[in-house]
């Protein structure tokens, strides 16, 4: 990430529930820990969680049911209040808002898709998808055309008088996509949003959002449960447990060093070659020859690696600017398996 202010910034964040949570919180929450706060009757769905996400950077949020994933993203939106800690977006603290700044702070920049679709079956694609405009107060001439922009954009041009009853799922989900983007959002929140597809076109829809993060560049927060999810889509991974995060890095820096055991549990049965790249193995030095590219995975560099004869492999940009030189010998391992 970039030294530029970031989008979101939250530091030492904390949600609780619980009898009366704040003034617990202001007791005990140095001291207590995750078992001493439920044996007390409090449960910590976020515990001290601080992270920045920087302009248009996909942070995916990931974790078991009862992590705290979904909790987390409604705290960085606040949707639900937190109980200790800060927020910013944009360098501004959002607990600090009143209520109509909120509104309108999430009717200007943000967007929302959640795992339920949430359509309004009496009204057709097009009225759905122009719907929070409506809310906005814009006009039937200009939100229908921001609505036809959006629909188109994510692949539903000609679908725009049917119902949401006449949809297949993913179609569904699309309008779910295309109404959040018609606010034209400067951060995306997404909780889970295909985990009740099918794998055929759950695979279609990661396929359409790394298309829709290329052309829009949004700063966006997304969740799931699936670690082979998170790694086709994401910047950096934040893996949480118990309410915390447990490790928040670039996918290759995860599968290549997990900080716990419990991050190398979620690792321990993914293909590192397919997911790691030639440039998180380039150290610093230089070498003569053919480049390999450094943002290929070592499953793509597979047969180059094998067949150079060399120690060390130059790591080159697509400029053929040289970043460093690679291990051929720990590539191999990461490829076929350490040597006995």
């Amino acid at each position: 990430m970039s030294d530029a202010q970031p989008v979101i910034s939250c530091r030492n964040v904390w949600k609780l529930y619980g009898p009366k949570p704040e003034a617990y919180f202001a007791t005990k929450k140095p001291s207590a820990s995750f078992a001493d706060m439920q044996r007390d009757g409090y449960i910590a769905a976020v515990r001290d969680v601080s992270l920045d996400i920087g302009k248009s950077e996909m942070l995916v949020v990931m974790g078991l049911s009862g992590s705290g994933k979904s909790t987390l993203v409604r705290c960085l939106s606040r949707l639900i209040d937190i109980t200790g800690g800060t927020v910013l977006v944009d360098g501004e603290d959002i607990a600090k808002m009143d209520e109509r700044a909120l509104i309108d702070l999430r009717r200007r920049k943000m967007g929302m898709v959640f795992q339920s679709f949430g359509l309004l079956p009496h009204r057709s694609v097009l009225d759905n998808v122009a719907f929070p405009l409506e809310m906005r107060g814009q006009d039937r001439h200009t939100r229908r055309d921001r609505a036809l922009e959006v629909i188109e954009l994510v692949g539903l041009k000609g679908r725009e008088d049917h119902f949401p009853r006449e949809l297949s799922g993913g179609q569904q989900q699309r309008v779910g996509i295309a109404r959040s983007l018609a606010i034209e959002p400067d951060i995306w929140f997404l909780d889970e949003p295909f985990s009740a597809l099918d794998p055929l076109i759950r695979r279609e829809m990661q396929d359409e959002f790394l298309r829709l993060k290329r052309i829009l560049g949004k700063t966006s927060v997304f969740i799931t449960h699936d670690f082979d999810e998170a790694l086709r889509l994401a910047d950096r991974i934040a893996i949480m447990k118990d309410g915390a995060i447990e490790q928040c890095d670039t996918p290759d820096q995860i599968v290549l060093h997990p900080a716990t055991p419990y991050v190398a549990k979620f690792t321990e049965e993914i293909e590192k070659s397919r997911v790691i790249r030639a440039r998180s193995m380039a150290r610093p030095g230089t070498a003569d020859g053919q480049t390999l590219t450094a943002d290929a995975t070592l499953h793509m560099l597979a047969r180059q690696i094998a067949s150079d004869p060399r120690s060390l492999i130059p790591v080159g940009e697509s400029d053929g600017r040289v970043i460093g030189v690679l291990d051929r010998e720990a590539a191999l391992d990461i490829l076929f398996g350490a040597s006995a």
